[in-house]
């Protein structure tokens, strides 16, 4: 299966567009694709297209779109993942893969044992690379939607934005509650999901969850790493509750 190329200001249909950069050299020198061949498209907000290339060379790729159809590899369900903020490496290596897993937005924040809060100049750079892991975890994975990457925010904000979910959880070493207590119910399209720190969440943090509708899980009797816990906690709700 090819992946996708996103390009985000489609208008109407047929719509002519330059696939440029390390993009055309891939097409060109990688895939060896030609003149008439086809590739899929997506604007990276749900909508998928059939392409094909009009024109070609090393460094720009000359394409007719010429087909609109919806995407078929979207998840029905909204996932908001809530990380707390951890080292640059560990935070890059969440969005690759839970863009993959079909995250529908994703918001890091800072707690009470997260890490020492960057300064600003350092949090645009690192919400700069997030965006771009999430472009090209997205084409090779072939989802039609790019998750919407939030500025990392405190944890009274994110509690703060829960409201609207139709189910809150959050997984914590100490729960005592298994996730094979969790039904899939069709009410549940909204789901927001809690993920603390290297040191986990504090008892506060967890009393203040529990006041704003969250339910405490844990994911078993291992403690996993903060990075590894983001990941497992979308994986295991999208098998009870999506489509994995």
């Amino acid at each position: 299966m090819m992946q996708k190329f996103i390009i985000q200001d489609i208008d109407s249909i047929p719509f002519k567009a330059n696939i440029h950069g390390q993009d055309a050299k891939h097409i060109s020198k990688v895939l060896r694709l030609n003149k008439g061949d086809l590739i899929d498209i997506t604007n990276g907000r749900g909508k998928d297209y059939t392409a094909v290339i009009s024109n070609i060379s090393q460094n720009n790729i000359e394409i007719d779109i010429i087909e609109e159809h919806e995407s078929l590899t979207e998840s029905p369900l909204q996932i908001t993942l809530c990380s707390g903020m951890l080292k640059d490496k560990k935070m890059d290596l969440v969005i690759k893969h839970i863009t993959q897993l079909g995250i529908y937005d994703w918001i890091p924040f800072y707690c009470e044992r997260s890490i020492p809060t960057p300064n600003e100049k350092s949090i645009i750079k690192r919400h700069q690379r997030w965006e771009i892991i999430a472009r090209e975890s997205l084409k090779q994975c072939q989802r039609s939607r790019l998750p919407k990457i939030s500025k990392p925010l405190s944890f009274k904000e994110v509690l703060n934005r829960s409201g609207t979910h139709d189910l809150k959880i959050v997984f914590w070493e100490k729960a005592t509650q298994k996730l094979n207590t969790l039904k899939k119910e069709s009410s549940n399209k909204k789901v927001m999901i809690l993920v603390g720190p290297e040191g986990g969440f504090s008892k506060n943090e967890i009393a203040q969850s529990k006041e704003n509708e969250f339910l405490s899980y844990s994911l078993g009797p291992r403690i996993l790493r903060a990075e590894t816990a983001s990941i497992s906690s979308c994986t295991i709700i999208q098998h009870i509750l999506g489509d994995i």
